[in-house]
């Protein structure tokens, strides 16, 4: 590994590249009409993937990052679960005929907060207004600390086969800073009620970087981790910004690491995994061989969208729920953040969007080049530009940050083909960046590189 490069690029403010443009570029310009109009040209020829939030948990974590609130109460949640039903039917109407759908995804917050019957109601009113593929893949967020047994059962009933189950770290001391105290023996028995049900797809979401975080303390982690065998990790560094997540407040910022320090916490975790036999996929994810994300890797089908790396090709996803994001072949698409102001607008009959974005050609051309260094660790930058019928001159937006990483051994270029090099892997947010043409308005609402 490359720890000589974690200190001269590690502060930089740099997207995480789930979507290209990013999200702060999103506008109120794009509204209800748009989205109306881009719901009634979706092809049915194709599936399409679906996104669901739900935004509430029962307690906050101190690093999240995600928009979501804490209530102890149910009827919030009930009335939540009745707006998603409500816009998934709107949806569908608008759209005229039952989209099939191959992807659903259930995030937050912790969706698993809605009771069994909640839950079983939504998904039925997503097979009702939507062909749900008798393969597709049904994935949701877990918070093992809340999983009751009832939801598992709940959870299997409905045809969930993928689990996600937040981590984090197993260290105590890490625990109390960030306000998760979770035991192994708790994630264990989530694991083995999950896969005693059928669902045994199961991913493990590890964060580096936290306060009083340590090298040792990551491998002990990750050593527990292993022991549960899940199919995939997602091995994210912690983004502190809080000026923008309040409670982000509570995390003393003399008790996070350092660039180098959350490098080689983040190397050692990747080590750690590789020695256990797991794959690494691009930046952040890593997969057991067999897992159809080694696959699509392997065979050069690897995409990137809000959840992170993923083998779904749709070009359309559906996005429901406070401040869900969708994907139409025109557009992003983002629903109003504050619950309140959601289901006020779903109540009214209409969309809830509260901005959006229009793909230019050029972010088209752009997009295509960011996800192959982002699923690739390269690119074929003479093929892209071929594709899009755009000159190849135009391509590289900060060609001194490409000179400079060469010089520094962190890329290689021949033949207008760009590779990140072996131990340089963590650089790739970097490289990508050197293609950004709006990055240089939005620096500062992206956490650091490294």
């Amino acid at each position: 590994m490359r720890s000589d490069l974690a200190q001269p690029y590690g502060q930089d403010r740099l997207p995480r590249y789930t979507s290209y443009p990013t999200a702060p570029h999103f506008s109120p310009a794009i509204g209800e009409e748009d989205y109306r109009r881009w719901l009634k040209s979706i092809s049915l020829q194709q599936p399409a993937s679906m996104y669901l939030h739900v935004p509430f948990c029962r307690s906050m974590c101190w690093y999240c990052g995600c928009h979501s609130s804490v209530t102890k109460r149910e009827d919030p949640i009930a009335n939540y679960a009745a707006g998603l039903r409500t816009e998934a039917g709107l949806v569908a109407e608008t759209i005229g005929q039952r989209l099939p759908i191959s992807h659903i995804h259930f995030g937050g917050g912790t969706p698993t907060i809605m009771s069994p019957e909640m839950f079983a109601d939504l998904v039925g009113a997503l097979r009702y207004a939507y062909f749900v593929l008798p393969d597709a893949e049904i994935a949701v967020e877990i918070d093992p600390r809340t999983l009751t047994e009832q939801m598992t059962k709940a959870l299997g009933y409905c045809g969930v086969n993928r689990a996600s189950l937040g981590v984090q770290s197993f260290d105590p001391a890490v625990q109390r800073a960030i306000n998760r105290m979770q035991s192994f023996e708790q994630t264990a028995a989530s694991v083995a009620r999950l896969r005693h049900l059928g669902i045994k797809r199961i991913n493990f979401d590890l964060l580096y970087g936290l306060p009083l975080q340590t090298v040792d303390s990551c491998l002990d982690t990750v050593a527990k981790c292993i022991e549960l065998r899940p199919d995939r990790f997602s091995v994210f560094g912690y983004a502190h910004v809080p000026s923008f997540k309040r409670h982000q407040r509570k995390i003393a910022d003399d008790a996070l690491p350092g660039s180098i320090k959350r490098h080689l916490q983040s190397e050692t975790i990747a080590e750690a995994l590789l020695d256990a036999g797991y794959v690494r996929i691009g930046l952040d994810h890593f997969a057991l061989p067999d897992d159809n994300l080694a696959i699509a890797r392997q065979d050069g089908r690897l995409k990137r969208n809000f959840q992170g790396y993923t083998d779904d090709s749709a070009d359309t996803l559906i996005g429901l729920g406070a401040s869900a994001i969708g994907r139409m072949p025109q557009g992003f698409i983002q629903n109003i953040v504050p619950t309140r102001d959601y289901l006020a607008r779903i109540a009214e009959g209409r969309p809830a969007i509260a901005k959006g974005y229009r793909f230019t050609a050029e972010d088209r051309f752009r997009a295509d080049i960011i996800e192959r260094i982002m699923c690739d660790l390269a690119v074929d930058l003479s093929r892209i530009s071929k594709v899009h019928g755009r000159d190849l001159k135009s391509a590289i937006v900060d060609r001194s940050r490409i000179e400079r990483l060469i010089v520094d051994g962190a890329v290689t270029m021949i033949d207008d083909r760009l590779s990140i090099s072996e131990g340089a892997e963590f650089l790739v947010r970097s490289v990508a960046s050197a293609f950004d043409a709006h990055l240089a308005s939005s620096a500062a609402t992206h956490s650091r590189a490294v």
